[in-house]
Formats: C-alpha cells, structure tokens, sequence
C-alpha cells in the first residue's frame, strides 16, 4: 500500500504567513479571512532571523510564541521555517567572511537573501543553533506537520573560504594530487599540479571567459559538484539540529523545479519529502509545467510531493507580470494535485506592503478583505478541497515509460567548448516529455541510480555523460526487453568529462549498432531533413554523420555531402531493442516516434481525449482504486468520452462508460474507479 508522506487528512491548503510584518489587530482580520478562505495550513517563521536573534547571544521567541499560540487557537497547521535564508545585518557587519563572493569575484556586503557563504564557519553555526532552538522551544506543539529548513536554497560563492573547502572535498572524493591531475587532464595547457594550495577555484578569474563558458571542464564541473554538495551540508546540518528534538516530523525544503545550480537528484536523499515552488512564466506550456512536476515527483522516487508556493495571481520579477485569468489558479493547482502534490500552497497569505514582494501575489490584498477575485477563487478552491478530503492523499503514477535525465550530465553538456551554443540538455528533455505527454502517456523522470527494471520504455537524450555502470545498467534493461531511446550527442564522456576513446558513443556503441564519425552543428535557421514513414520532418541543431554495425537503418538524411547516411535506427539487443535518433527534429516526429515506441512496448494513453485536454492517472492508497484526472488548457469548454463507470470527486457526479463529459474553458474533472 502506498503511504502519505505526512499527518494530514485532506490537501493541505495555505502557504507562506508573514504575520510579523503586522500589527497584532491585521493578525485577528487575517485569521477572520483565513476560515473564509478554508485555509488549514500556513508556513510561519521564513524570514525572521533577525527578530528572533537581535545579537550574538540573545534568542528572542516572544513575538513567534504569540503567533503560534494565535494559529494553534484558530485550528491552523503549522510548516515551521527555521529563518537561516537571510542572516541578520549585526551578524555581517561583525563576521564579513560570512557574506558571499560573486562569480566575477567581487565581495559582496549586507543585502538580499541568501548572501551567506555555505561553507562559512560562522554561518553553519549560527544557522544550525537556531534551528536547534526553534526545535527545543516547539517541540511540544502538536499542529506543526513539517519542518522547513531554509527557504530556496541557492547563491554560490567564489571566496577564501570556499577555495580551501574545496580543496578538502577534493582530497576526500581523489585522495592524491596525481589523481586530479588524471581526471581534469593537467597535462593541456600546463596545468599540472604539484601541490593542493595550487588549486585555485574555477570562475571569472581563473578559468572561465563566460559564467557557462569554462577553459577546464573538469574543473568546473567538481566545483558545481561541490557547490551543490557544501549547500547541502548546510541543510543538513539544520535537518539533524530539527530532529533531535522532534524526530517525528518531517523535515523538507522548497526546491525550484529545474534549478541547475543544486543536484536535486542528491539533495532529495536527505529529505523526508520533497516540497518545491511553481513559478512558470507567462510563456510557458502546460507540458513545461507538468515536466517540471514530474522531476519533483521523480526525485523523490515517485512519491506524493508539497507543492509549497505557487502565486494566486501575479509574480513580480517578471519582465512582464500577467494576471492569471479566471480559473487558471484553480487549473494549474489541480494539475499538480494530478502529478503527485499532496498540499495546494501560496505565497503569500497577505501582501506585503513594502520591498521588492509588495506587487506579488497574495490570497489577502492590500485593500485587506474578502471582496476580491483572487479571495473568491482561493476560497471556492479551498472548499472543493475540504469537500475532497483525504482521498487523493499518498496516490501515486504507474510505471511505464521513464525518462532519463540527470544534473551532472546538464552541467557536462552546457560547460562543454562545442558542438553547439544551441544545444540546451532541458530543451532536449522537454521534447521527447511533451511527446508523451500530448498522447496521455504516464512518463516519470528518472536518474541514472533509480531502478531501470519497473519500466518498458526509457528515453535518454543527450546522455552525454555515461558514469560508471550506467551502459550495464542500460544494456540489463534492453537485454531483458526493454526499448530505450537516445540521441545525438551521447556517450562522449565519462563522469569527469574525459572522452571516451575508440569511437563515440563510446560504451553505448555495441548497445546501438553505430558509430558515430562527426556530427555537424547546424546555425540556426539551416534545416536538413529526412522523411520517415511516409512525412517529411526537419533535421536542426546536430547531424551526427554514423555508420550502422548491425543496427538497421529507419530513415536517412536528404540533402548536404552526407545525404543518404543514416538519421534513425534501431538495433536489436537481447529481448529488446534500442533507438538512436541523430537529430533534432520537430513535435511531429516526436509524437509519432512515441507512438511507435508505445505500441510497440505495449503502453496505452491514460484516456483518449481532444487536444488542450490533460490526462494524468494516479492509484490510490489500497490500489484497489484510481483517479483520472482531466485538465482543461483551453479557453473553449471540450468533451471527453469516458472510457469506465465513474465518480467526479469535483462535482459529485457519476458517470457511465460511453457517456461524454464535458469540461468548461480552463475545467477539472477527478474520476474516481475501481482498478
């Protein structure tokens, strides 16, 4: 039976409370507000290290004590932040070296968030102190339900203190200077090291002309490791200071979706769930939302998530901030439901009226009351979900069709000198995931340590980067039947971006019946194309120029000196087999690629359903029952058959296979059956 991730009995409903921005009497209306909104749950506490600790040894609680008393009284949950994303002024001004150096090398002062130097000791002490005093205060207190450790972690730094951890990471993961000097290839440009304080840091002053654009990619490359790794250090040393007083509550930290700076795939090892904020610009796709859903999902190894912040109508840090129109919040909250989250959270419960959050987003205006439509819709969605109860909670997707993708082969692919500025290791994911996604087909997002056994299908474009054991890994899957996909540009690499000598793609070589000889960079507006079929699809970005050996040959290049090599195979291997897909091409041969892949690994869409309308399915807790939930994109109302009798858990409805549903403009349905 699948489990919820913590003591909850419906969709937690809320977000981030500032109430210390207040006087005590706006408290009083908020908690007014707050019932009318059916609001069940706030984050308290997110930026108040410096009212909490007004120097070096005073601990001052009084004020957090009257708001927390004040939401135990009026029946609130509490996600209890520990306050470390913004060090107090006093604690710079006395300790300079806590503050961060810039990429460009330039010492920053007091100001912003998430300005401290992680591998300051000061900072891990100070922060870590303050969690374990917020734990040993509220630890009695039985209505905080998770711990929030931070808030969005980032900020990497370039100091002193960072070059010498650095060094000390470096001696832990090589042990010797003359390993180092394997791994990042000392021997070009003279770069043999001969000591460890010869190391310097990678940045604008030593090895990088561009903040992506790096001389030594394998220097680069153990820095972003490092960062990642001497942030996560921080967290976890606020995780363990939490639970040495309240070892039952769980502890997370919001995450950011596709943030690359931090190995999420790591980092979510040490998290008891995972928890991230949904900020889409105004530009993007249903399917890059739900992507990006997915690898929150995915993980935390396909667990439920908290979607922790979401806005309820505007962002402000957008070129241009649109309003979400009528519905949309409602939509896009119930999408994530559909990818796996288990709450529905907001920043912010009321507006600031000052610095750069005052125009953000809020379910409480400045005009302070209920008589909005920010309010109406906030409050109307809170009802559905206190009348949906606890019957999603803990569900999860099935597993068949997977993608791959993993953060060291991003930050390989992007730091790489050549082949292509053009090629974005995202923008290749996105592809193949909005293929399956517009066909209704369950996809997660998987790393190369997950178990490859649970799936029929695996996608991996642009596995640049093959680490150790991943080609047996792969080879295991297609030997024992299963269909993997990947594309140009993969199996170059080792884990330190050293090339795989004897022809790429190296250790995927045998697994896919090529060799690759070149690959041409295309400048954007050049096409090729190819017809695959009976259509004709464009060929763009990268042409790799390959030979089959022993891998049949599905479509071929049209036009330039290499007209006539190949552009699609496919090679058996074992029980299965495994594509190589030479190009980047358009949403038109992605789509029909997915469906024969699909068809041929036995993989149905979740529901049939008109274009703009999203199907997602998740299995309850007992698995004897599923929820298929329908998601109107569009501004038109559409219908949808319905393929099983059914419950709409929204409205209460029941529905007759063979029946037509139909969704307003921007409409959910929830179809609850039997399995």
């Amino acid at each position: 039976m699948y489990e919820k991730i913590w003591n909850q009995n419906k969709i937690a409903f809320g977000g981030d409370y500032n109430p210390e921005q207040w006087d005590e009497a706006t408290w009083e209306e908020d908690m007014h507000l707050f019932r009318l909104a059916h609001i069940d749950t706030v984050t308290l506490n997110v930026f108040s290290w410096a009212m909490l600790q007004p120097d070096e040894s005073t601990y001052d609680f009084t004020k957090l004590d009257r708001i927390m008393e004040l939401v135990k009284k009026n029946g609130l949950k509490v996600v209890l932040a520990t306050s470390t994303g913004a060090h107090p002024a006093w604690m710079a001004h006395r300790y300079p070296e806590i503050l961060r150096t810039e990429f460009n090398g330039m010492k920053r002062k007091f100001g912003g968030r998430h300005n401290s130097c992680p591998n300051s000791p000061v900072y891990r002490m100070y922060s870590a102190r303050l969690a374990e005093k917020l734990a040993e205060h509220y630890k009695d207190y039985d209505n905080i339900v998770a711990w929030h450790i931070s808030n969005e972690y980032g900020g990497e730094c370039y100091c002193e203190n960072c070059e010498k951890a650095f060094r000390v990471w470096l001696k832990k993961k090589y042990h010797t200077i003359e390993e180092v000097n394997r791994v990042w290839d000392t021997a070009f440009w003279g770069h043999t090291f001969y000591d460890w304080e010869e190391i310097v840091l990678p940045n604008l002053l030593s090895e990088h002309f561009a903040y992506e654009r790096t001389m030594f990619q394998g220097i680069s490359l153990d820095y972003r490791r490092f960062n990642s790794d001497s942030i996560l250090e921080c967290y976890r040393l606020e995780y363990e200071a939490v639970k040495r007083h309240t070892p039952d509550i769980p502890v997370t930290t919001n995450l950011m979706g596709f943030y690359k700076p931090l190995d999420y795939q790591k980092w979510a090892k040490y998290m008891d769930m995972v928890s991230w904020d949904n900020y889409p610009s105004n530009q993007d796709t249903p399917a890059q939302i739900a992507l990006s859903h997915e690898l929150m999902r995915g993980i935390g190894g396909g667990k439920p998530f908290l979607l922790m912040e979401q806005t309820p109508s505007v962002t402000n840090w957008l070129p241009y901030n649109a309003l979400k129109r009528p519905g949309v919040m409602r939509l896009w909250s119930y999408q994530a439901v559909a990818h796996g989250a288990d709450s529905v959270m907001f920043f912010q419960m009321r507006r600031s009226i000052g610095a750069c959050e005052k125009y953000h987003g809020a379910i409480i205006d400045h005009v302070g009351n209920e008589n909005t439509r920010v309010f109406r819709e906030a409050a109307a969605l809170g009802a559905e979900l206190k009348a949906l109860g606890d019957e999603t909670l803990g569900a999860r997707a099935r597993k068949e069709t997977a993608i791959l993708f993993d953060w060291e082969n991003w930050w390989a692919i992007e730091y790489s000198a050549g082949p292509s500025v053009l090629l974005k290791y995202r923008d290749e994911i996105q592809n193949y995931y909005t293929a399956l996604y517009e066909q209704n087909m369950a996809t997660d997002i998987i790393g190369v340590e997950d178990d490859f056994s649970d799936y029929r299908v695996i996608i991996a474009p642009v596995l640049y980067m093959v680490k150790p054991g991943v080609d047996e890994k792969i080879k295991a899957f297609v030997q024992a039947g299963g269909i993997f996909v990947t594309t140009f540009f993969s199996g170059y690499v080792d884990d330190h971006d050293l090339v795989v000598t004897g022809g790429y793609p190296g250790k995927l070589r045998d697994l896919l019946g090529i060799w690759v000889e070149e690959s041409d960079a295309l400048p954007e507006g050049e096409t090729n194309h190819f017809t695959w079929k009976g259509a004709r699809h464009e060929a763009v970005l990268l042409c790799d120029l390959l030979h089959p050996e022993g891998a049949g040959v599905l479509a071929t290049y049209e036009e330039d000196f290499y007209a006539g090599m190949p552009v699609l195979t496919k090679n058996r291997y074992g029980a299965g087999a495994a594509y190589y897909v030479a190009v980047r091409s358009d949403a038109s041969f992605y789509e029909a690629l997915i469906r024969e892949i699909c068809e041929k690994a036995g993989i149905t869409p979740v529901a049939q359903t008109p274009g703009g309308v999203e199907a997602v399915l998740r299995v309850g807790r007992d698995e004897k029952k599923e929820f298929l939930f329908l998601l109107n994109h569009e501004k038109i109302e559409q219908s949808v058959p319905v393929e099983q009798d059914a419950t709409d858990l929204v409205t209460g409805m029941e529905w007759k296979k063979g029946s037509k549903l139909t969704l307003p403009a921007y409409g959910v349905a929830i179809l609850k059956r039997s399995v």
